[in-house]
């Protein structure tokens, strides 16, 4: 390791523009004769449009235009799709309702977009629509997964009756039968994972430009994965064709999976940017966030685990009902299906396994991947039943855990995936060892004579992360191949640009995908820059989701580094009459190994470009790329411990302790890898604590504003103790795994198991605000 290469704690490059106030944003774009737009959106979880009257609107100074959905789709432009097929258990194909940017016939959920206004100042667009006049005809709502199946409930899609988008089986049902019957303790639960609002600091924002001299787009956009919104754009939705559309996706304050997918609004500020002759930028404000950004989790499980009499496990029965909203979004399918039943085996070596998953539409806004994407709630649904169980059983939660890990590799799940490799009673032993596990019945005792109920909970976890090989998510439905690309070019003087299909947004690649190229060459990161998300300099990529960019993302740059690393190899051989084999590369020289005969770094990359001394034969240049597709996904896996006080005057909630013992393999930079963490934990102690999304039953949100959707802040958070162990993964170059959704993965249930415990009270669902533990407290009285 060197100072700035792997493993090296660098600080991050990227930061002084951020702190300083430099960043660029989308809402930082400004291009001549630019014009503002704001959305006349559905003020109605379900109605019929019956008439739209634009007249007074279009008088209103500085108004462009106002246009509506029936214009949009005169002029050809697609509906929104679901990118990942699911068939039903019987073989249908998942029903998928129609969804356009712009609604053209029925509104389905509260903020549904009707049509934009175009302005000159963003105060004039906002006043004008107000003046467009919508007249609906109001229909039955239903917001609720479990009534939306009931018969007689208000159909939302006619493409779906019932409401059912599909009825999905994985695993063996006869099997999984069998099991339960030879069961000597079965425990039974009911669990929620309560639906959440993302919430990235940057609401989402889009800049559409259309040049008609060139006939060319140009979409600027707050995008994980703007090559993905190209190709989907132009192959699906019909705004334009590919090779004249660039999508731009700038500096991005935050994404967390809700910036994957394409929305109504990138299309229609395109499309009306062409329309009216003048660029478009849309920037929502904070309510349209929490009432059109892609929701996360909502799920109701009913969940069964069979033991022997030993206590090991002999099967697990699970029964979800996931509410996937108004509409699908993009990757909507695969979170309750692909992303979650596969990982409902966890650490365990548990035989046989069935789950069933219905999805279904409510009024609702559509419910996609938030960060963790299904592996959280099968977690939580995991982790949740392996804690009452011990409690049942009357044995420690450690022990059940411990005796049913998997204790060799590799391990084929009954529920697809293969673990490749891990340790999990080492990560147990860490956070136990960190958390002083032993010494907690001392440390409740002592809170009880201050008149406190103090609770430990823990978590082990495991999730798939890379989405990969191609091959395995296409054969799954995935409309898309989940490698990746980049591209290495090495500059005159021996500088370096990196080209990558992955996208930063907060995750530092710009720091360790450069340690990368520093490790390699000994050359300084400073020397090192990084670009990405522009699809008019990196050629394709699939963008940054599922804690792909480091076991994907960078596993491509290092077989670009491979290419570039022999051919400098090579012409340093030539440049030093030495044979090839016999050169290194370390500190930024080039040598021959064991002499003092070499050349610097730049002299090699100077050689490469004059070309007049190279090897026979060889083009000049030092440029190469690569693409990844990895051979299987990779399984980060990890124990967290919770140890909370709580007032049961007040059913407040202190989290005291807070460990996490996580394996991410090898890891490149161990600062970012712990901001990560921290960052996933405060958001799972979010959902577990404070975060929920309401509606009242005509489908208007309550909690639309921070003054009603509770986010965690510092004084709800603890100093966390973070620590990690290495098992490297095989699958990629780098042994790396991902790490930027543990946090949030096994936080919520360590959190619960710690809350229950305390309360004496296993009937508590999320989130634990002080009203819901204090209403449980007096209910186990």
């Amino acid at each position: 390791m060197g100072v700035e290469g792997i493993g090296a704690r660098v600080l991050r490059k990227e930061d002084k523009r951020f702190i300083t106030g430099k960043g660029k944003y989308t809402d930082d774009m400004v291009v001549p004769g630019m014009k503002h737009a704001t959305f006349v959106r559905s003020p109605h979880a379900h109605a019929r449009i019956t008439g739209i009257n634009v007249d007074a609107a279009k008088a209103m100074s500085g108004v462009v235009a106002v246009l509506t959905g029936s214009e949009l789709k005169a002029d050809g432009i697609g509906n929104l799709i679901c990118g990942w097929m699911i068939h039903s258990k019987d073989g249908t194909p998942m029903k998928m309702g129609a969804w356009s940017p712009l609604a053209t016939d029925k509104v389905r959920y509260v903020g549904d977009a009707v049509a934009i206004v175009i302005a000159d100042t963003k105060g004039e667009a906002r006043d004008a629509a107000e003046a467009v006049e919508v007249t609906y005809e109001e229909l039955p709502v239903v917001v609720n997964a479990l009534d939306a199946m009931q018969q007689g409930a208000p159909e939302i899609h006619a493409e779906a009756p019932d409401n059912l988008i599909f009825d999905w089986d994985l695993g063996d049902e006869a099997a999984t039968n069998a099991a339960f019957a030879k069961a000597a303790h079965v425990t039974s639960m009911d669990i929620v994972n309560n639906r959440l609002v993302p919430n990235a600091m940057e609401p989402r924002a889009t800049l559409g430009v259309y040049d008609s001299g060139e006939d060319h787009y140009t979409c600027w956009t707050t995008s994980q994965n703007p090559h993905v919104a190209r190709l989907v754009m132009s192959a699906f939705y019909n705004v334009a064709p590919e090779n004249k559309l660039r999508v731009i996706a700038p500096d991005v304050g935050g994404g967390f999976g809700s910036k994957i997918y394409i929305y109504p609004e990138e299309i229609t500020c395109l499309w009306a940017s062409k329309k009216t002759g003048v660029p478009v930028k849309w920037v929502a404000d904070r309510t349209e966030s929490f009432l059109t950004d892609a929701h996360g989790r909502d799920h109701v499980t009913h969940a069964e685990i069979a033991f022997d009499s030993h206590h090991r496990i002999l099967g697990l029965k699970v029964a979800t009902i996931a509410n996937l909203g108004a509409y699908m979004s993009l990757f909507s399918s695969c979170v309750p299906t692909y992303l979650y039943a596969t990982l409902l085996s966890g650490q365990y070596a548990i035989p046989a396994i069935h789950a069933n998953v219905k999805t279904v539409y409510t009024n609702t806004a559509p419910v996609d991947a938030y960060r963790g994407a299904g592996r959280p709630e099968a977690t939580y649904v995991l982790e949740r039943i392996m804690e009452t169980a011990a409690r049942e059983l009357k044995i420690s939660p450690a022990e059940l855990r411990r005796k049913n890990f998997v204790k060799s590799f590799p391990h084929q799940t009954p529920v697809i995936m293969c673990y490749d490799a891990g340790d999990f009673d080492a990560t147990l032993d860490a956070a136990m060892n960190a958390a002083d596990y032993a010494g907690f019945e001392n440390r409740r005792q002592e809170a009880a004579k201050r008149g406190k109920l103090r609770g430990i909970g823990m978590s082990c976890y495991i999730e798939a992360c890379g989405l990969a090989p191609s091959s395995a998510v296409g054969s799954l439905g995935a409309g898309v191949g989940l490698w990746e690309s980049a591209e290495v070019r090495v500059n005159a003087v021996g500088t370096i640009e990196i080209l990558t299909g992955s996208h930063s947004h907060g995750q530092g690649h710009e720091t360790t995908f450069a340690q990368l190229a520093a490790e390699r060459f000994g050359v300084p990161i400073d020397s090192v820059s990084i670009v990405h998300g522009d699809t008019d300099k990196v050629q394709m990529g699939m963008g940054t989701y599922g804690s792909r960019s480091g076991a994907v993302g960078m596993s491509a740059i290092a077989k670009a580094l491979d290419k570039v690393e022999a051919k400098a190899k090579k012409i340093a051989a030539h440049l030093l009459e030495a044979d090839e084999a016999d050169i290194e590369i370390k500190n930024g020289d080039v040598r021959v190994a064991g002499t003092d005969k070499s050349v610097p770094w730049f002299q090699v990359a100077l050689a490469a470009y004059t070309a007049h001394n190279l090897p026979s034969g060889m083009e000049p240049g030092l440029k190469e790329g690569a693409f990844y597709d990895p051979s299987n996904f990779t399984f980060p896996g990890g124990c967290h411990i919770c140890e909370v006080e709580i007032d049961p005057e007040t059913g407040t909630t202190e989290i005291v302790q807070f460990v996490a013992a996580d394996d991410f393999g090898n890891i490149i930079n161990p600062m970012i890898v712990e901001g990560q963490v921290h960052g996933g934990l405060a958001q799972g102690i979010g959902q577990a604590l404070l975060e929920a999304t309401h509606y009242d039953a005509s489908g208007q949100l309550l909690t639309a504003s921070y003054m009603d959707y509770t986010m965690p802040r510092a004084v709800d958070l603890p100093s966390f103790t973070v620590t990690n162990t290495v098992t490297a993964c095989p699958s990629n170059p780098l042994g790396v795994k991902g790490c930027g959704e543990a946090g949030a993965i096994g936080s919520p249930p360590a959190v619960i198991n710690a809350v229950t415990d305390a309360i004496s009270n296993n009937n508590l669902a999320m989130p634990a605000t002080p009203q819901n533990v204090w209403a449980a407290l007096q209910a186990a009285k």
